[in-house]
């Protein structure tokens, strides 16, 4: 199968020599160690600026919103993982985050997308309301999910949500792709009736964007705060063990059953 045209043969990211790293073209050891945050240093690894520091603050703030959920399948996963193989802490990491997909932690690329094509049609001369509005019924025509909206534990409000347009709104950086998110939680009660909760995925996709987040990388947000979280639990794990508990709570909870003939 024929895959992307390859690219130049060179890194912008880093080079290691015999006496020093250089990253993004600053000197590690002089430049950078000393002086930034992770978070910060995250941020010039992936977009090869240092961040403002309204960026630094909301990066920091999404980080802290989505690193933990509880017992989710993803941890859930991590966790037998590790009680099968303890010797395999990156093993279980990694079981951990495949698990992140289209239901859980990957839905924030996907409203990325959704309010990059929506905030285009605005771009373009349309009323915001009116292009929340198209999309919702363009999706609910085709019987796909809304992304961004719906969560199984909390009602009627996703406080994260809440509290991440609160911070927007209060520190200055409200743009129209939260304008756009507003809209969309307006467009989505219409079409159905009744309101819907937003869950946390669509704030931090529309912050990063009015943040000139890079769009294709909102995903790595829910996925480097969610290492920070599965690791936790794999600490616990070590030291309390769960795993094999899961695995046998789940075996009682399912019937076998063979359907007649076969």
């Amino acid at each position: 199968m024929q895959g992307a045209k390859p690219g130049a043969g060179i890194t912008r990211i880093c080079i290691a020599r015999p006496d020093a790293v250089e990253v993004r073209g600053r000197d590690l050891t002089g430049e950078l160690m000393g002086r930034l945050s992770f978070t910060e240093y995250f941020y010039l690894l992936v977009t090869g600026s240092e961040p403002s520091a309204q960026q630094r603050y909301f990066l920091d703030l999404l980080l802290v919103a989505i690193a933990e959920h509880g017992l989710t399948p993803t941890v859930q996963a991590a966790r037998m993982t590790l009680a099968a193989a303890p010797e395999s802490l990156q093993g279980a990491l990694a079981a951990g985050l495949l698990g992140c997909g289209s239901v859980l932690l990957g839905t924030s690329e996907m409203c990325g997308r959704l309010l990059t094509t929506a905030q285009a049609r605005v771009a373009a001369g349309a009323a915001p309301q009116a292009v929340a509005l198209g999309i919702v019924e363009e999706l609910r025509g085709t019987g796909a999910r809304m992304p961004g909206f719906g969560h199984p534990t909390h009602r009627p409000v996703d406080p994260r949500a809440e509290r991440i347009f609160e911070l927007a709104d209060e520190r200055g950086i409200s743009g129209p792709h939260v304008d756009l998110a507003r809209h969309f939680r307006e467009a989505v009660a219409a079409a159905r009736g009744k309101p819907l909760v937003m869950n946390v995925s669509m704030p931090i996709a529309a912050v990063l964007l009015d943040l000139e987040f890079p769009a294709s990388m909102i995903k790595a947000i829910p996925l480097l705060a969610r290492t920070g979280g599965i690791l936790a639990h794999l600490a616990e794990e070590q030291q309390n063990p769960l795993g094999f508990v899961m695995a046998a709570n789940a075996e009682a909870a399912v019937a076998y059953h063979l359907d007649e003939g076969d």
